[in-house]
């Protein structure tokens, strides 16, 4: 996925190549001194705590000489060769550590990977640091190995956001989530700072393949579910910040499920500056969706590979990689359906006959390089280049007959059971062929300025986004022997007592041809400091955004736009015996629309659509203490939205489509608890709550339910193992939210249908039995010496089979014009076996 672009000396006359090898031999020349002048060493290695987990900012230092670890726990340190240097470790919570009398040769690498011991302080205590504190940013920070272990159909890092109280999503196929309030698109999430982004056109989850972020490549994750700083971009909801790991050592690991595989490979060069970690996956959904009520021949493809590598040219001096190819095939051609429905005296079936299929492609290609300079111990600079390119593509051909039946509830009646139909045969035909291509391109420029517990951190982007889209969708009903026409005023609905010879026209079509360029700059600055106030610990973070972008294209005049949003946050911990840290943070927050938000569900685009806001607040703390003599935390938050120029969107399954108006206000406010420590000795579970309601005005018609006002979420997440044999782990995650809204039927107007889907309810419980780990002890003589992980186990995904829905279809009763919501039930229970190796 690297490639290397050498120019050609052909390309360049005589006089050119002797200014060349000038500039080359001065080059040379100048390395060459430097060299006689500073014989030296280097360092390096990656600093762990008791528990062998990699630490961050940890102050490395040798002389006059210093720096620190990274978020990866990753250091690299020159000293002067061939002398008696003495290093040394220190990190606040942790004994300081001393390398003394080392002796290195000159340009020697020396790998040196020290364990800093715990000093006795209090549970999470607010961390000093040059860059500020995670604790008093009102970031949550969750374990890798969690991500990486718990069960779900969609295991990894999103499968875990969705246990947190602020997160929901009631479909288990998708890895797409919803933070208070918000939908899909106001998520921001990044990998290794470099922004990334999602397809377009996927309409269901079963669409979906597999998720960005690959967990086993995951080193730290960190995610905000509002009132974050400035430094991040422009989006109303989240923040989800990932940081892959740099590898300290060869490693191959091999993973295979009834669902997909993987495989990543992670080494280190012999002189330890180049570092890279690779993986490939491969994954088939037909086990889940064959478990839902719609039978049908799937046939999905989802693969992709991706690549982070890191080279170290010098102590200060590095650069990074980040590649990734996806290329997600998906062929599905139903057979039948038939839904039960409705209530226990009044139970109803939806029958369905199919014929014809659906086929989709979804490829998507990043690439980005990170240079990272560091001027000294005191100043950092980040150049970020990125390019996105997309290609989706949506062909399907569906023609669906369908039925609806009254069930006989009459338990002593002869034809208990039996249906009994309520209208002939209806005869829908569903038709599309959408073609999208997308290319983003993105340079930015990141630095921070840190000095005695004040950090200055500025940042300037650039992003370039044109977008090539075809839009061709039809829907046709042929009911009782006629087409049936869309309830426009322009069309009589007097069929049959009058035909109607005009040419067919599809009860919902969309042809549309769109060739959208948009050019943004972003720039943001902010001020942090950690400090102390009468004793009492306090950070604070004060600053800013501003926004400017131009959207043009074909047939569409130019539009500007500019944005400026200001942010705050305040942390305090008291020096009290008990050990609490209180959270305040809020500000403004804006997202400029992007293509999907320009566009109308005529496919026609608005290019003067402003960007939405949010007025937010954010009221925090966090209770650390100790329970049954181990450390657990209690986390309450409680926020409120106000939102304006609000972009109306229809949600179905997980397509979004937008009014591409700033035509309605919103708000939303909740509360939020989360109770997380060693329920049992070793583990880490958490059990989670949250409350929400968030409401929308259209036009001023008045506040309504907005399509994820989802009032309650509680989630679980257990961790256990055997006494007996602790080898024997358990993982188990359990999610109630109650109901969304249930959307509305086409031409409608959505204040008439305010109806809700049921609750869903789900657990997924996984097993395992670790034959090979790092607290395991094995015979030499077997052939389990060939391993370092090695386990084996089961999971079972909707343990009680219940049924959850996440949208409703609209099936009209064409006798008396009556319209049902019939729900698209998810998957059923299911038995996935894993296995997972490490060499």
């Amino acid at each position: 996925m690297l490639a290397t672009v050498v120019p050609s000396l052909v390309l360049f006359t005589e006089n050119e190549k002797l200014r060349l090898f000038k500039l080359f031999f001065l080059v040379f020349l100048i390395g060459t001194t430097t060299y006689l002048k500073a014989q030296t060493a280097t360092i390096t290695g990656v600093v762990f705590d008791e528990n062998q987990t990699p630490l961050p900012n940890v102050n490395i230092t040798s002389g006059n000489k210093g720096t620190f670890s990274d978020i990866n726990g990753f250091y690299i340190l020159e000293i002067i060769a061939d002398q008696e240097t003495t290093i040394t470790f220190s990190h606040l919570g942790s004994e300081r550590l001393l390398l003394k009398d080392l002796i290195l040769n000159t340009n020697e690498n020396y790998e040196f990977n020290p364990v800093l011991q715990q000093k006795a302080i209090l549970i999470a205590e607010v961390v000093v640091t040059p860059s500020g504190t995670r604790y008093a940013e009102g970031v949550t920070t969750i374990s890798s190995d969690i991500a990486r272990n718990i069960p779900g159909s969609n295991a990894g890092v999103e499968n875990i956001l969705k246990l947190l109280p602020s997160v929901s999503s009631n479909n288990e196929l998708s890895t797409q989530y919803m933070v208070r309030g918000g939908n899909y698109d106001e998520n921001l999430v990044y990998v290794n700072d470099i922004e990334i982004y999602r397809p377009f056109l996927v309409r269901s989850g079963q669409q979906e393949g597999l998720s960005f972020i690959n967990s086993d490549m995951v080193e730290n994750l960190q995610f905000s579910a509002g009132g974050f700083q400035a430094k991040y971009g422009d989006k109303l909801s989240s923040v989800l910040d990932i940081t892959y790991k740099t590898p300290v050592a060869f490693g191959l690991k091999i993973y295979a499920t009834l669902l997909g595989t993987a495989a990543t490979v992670e080494g280190v060069s012999k002189n330890k500056k180049l570092y890279s970690i690779t993986s490939i996956r491969s994954r088939d959904n037909s086990l889940l969706v064959n478990s839902s009520n719609t039978k049908s021949n799937y046939d999905p493809s989802f693969f992709d590979i991706q690549q982070y590598t890191t080279y170290i040219f010098s102590p200060k001096f590095r650069i990074s990689y980040l590649g990734n190819l996806s290329i997600n095939n998906y062929r599905n051609t139903p057979f039948t359906r038939q839904t039960n429905f409705g209530t226990l005296n009044d139970i109803k079936t939806l029958t369905v006959y199919y014929a014809g299929s659906e086929k989709s492609q979804f490829r998507t290609n990043l690439n980005a390089l990170k240079a990272e300079y560091r001027l000294n111990d005191k100043t950092t600079f980040k150049l970020i280049s990125s390019l996105y390119f997309n290609r989706e593509q949506e062909y399907s051909d569906v023609i669906s007959q369908y039925q609806l039946s009254e069930l006989n509830s009459n338990i002593g009646d002869d034809n208990w059971g039996e249906p009994t139909p309520i209208n002939g045969l209806a005869t829908q035909y569903d038709r599309a062929r959408n073609d999208l291509d997308a290319k983003i391109v993105n340079l930015e420029h990141k630095g921070t300025y840190s000095n005695d517990g004040k950090v200055i951190a500025w940042g300037l982007k650039y992003e370039h986004t044109n977008i090539r889209d075809q839009i061709r969708e039809s829907e046709f009903i042929d009911s009782l022997g006629y087409m049936v026409r869309p309830p426009n005023s322009e069309f009589q609905r007097n069929e049959p007592e009058i035909s109607f010879e005009a040419p067919l026209i599809p009860f919902q079509g969309i042809i549309a041809k769109n060739a959208v360029n948009t050019n943004k700059v972003s720039g943001f600055v902010q001020y942090s400091r950690q400090t102390e106030w009468h004793g009492h610990n306090l950070y604070y973070n004060l600053g800013a955004r501003a926004t400017y972008w131009v959207v043009r294209g074909k047939n569409l005049a130019k539009s500007t736009h500019t944005i400026f949003s200001p942010r705050a946050q305040l942390s305090i911990k008291p020096n009290w015996e008990k050990d609490m840290l209180f959270r305040l943070s809020g500000g403004v927050y804006q997202q400029p629309p992007f293509y999907r938000e320009l566009r109308d569900n005529k496919g026609t685009v608005h290019p003067e659509v402003e960007a939405q806001k949010s007025y937010q607040l954010v009221l925090g703390n966090q209770y650390s203490f100790k329970l049954w003599q181990r450390p657990f935390t209690l986390i309450g938050e409680t926020y409120w939205k106000k939102l304006t120029n609000v972009n109306p969107y229809t949600l179905e399954d997980v397509r979004l489509r937008y009014a591409a108006q700033n035509n309605a206000k919103a708000y939303a406010y909740g509360a939020e608890f989360r109770l997380s420590g060693a329920f049992v000795p070793g583990t880490e579970s958490w059990f989670s709550l949250g409350y929400l309601k968030t409401k929308e005005n259209i036009n001023g018609q008045g506040y309504i339910s907005r399509p994820t006002d989802q009032r309650l979420n509680f989630g679980i997440l257990f961790q256990d193992y055997m006494p007996e044999v602790p080898n024997i782990k358990m993982y188990l995650n359990l999610v109630y939210n109650t109901g969304l809204p249930g959307g509305s039927p086409s031409y409608e107007d959505p204040y008439l249908y305010q109806n809700r889907l049921r609750d869903y309810k789900r657990a997924d419980l996984g097993i395992s039995y670790i034959f090979v780990g790092a607290n395991n002890s094995y015979d030499e003589n077997t052939f389990l010496r060939l391993f370092k992980e090695l386990n084996v186990g089961f999971e079972i995904f909707n343990l009680f089979n219940n049924q959850n829905s996440i949208t409703n279809t609209w099936v009209r009763d064409l006798t008396n014009e009556q319209q049902f919501a019939v729900p698209n039930f998810m998957t059923g229970r299911i038995l996935n076996i894993k296995i997972e190796m490490r060499f």
